[in-house]
């Protein structure tokens, strides 16, 4: 997960891409603290809120 935010990161600041308001989000996945893999598309229909938080006991 600590590599993937950082190149997810770079990948819109050096593209521009940006959502807008009621746009839909582009299909992406990633990887929870138990190793499962999530996709957006698993998620279709439903509300969902993605939360970043760091790990016990690191800075942020």
């Amino acid at each position: 997960m600590k590599k993937i935010l950082p190149i997810i990161i770079l990948k819109f600041s050096l593209f521009g891409a940006t959502i807008n308001v009621g746009e839909s989000a582009p299909n992406f996945s990633l990887v929870d603290q138990d190793g499962n893999l999530h996709q957006l598309d698993d998620y279709k229909g439903n509300n969902l809120v993605i939360y970043f938080f760091p790990k016990a006991d690191t800075p942020g």
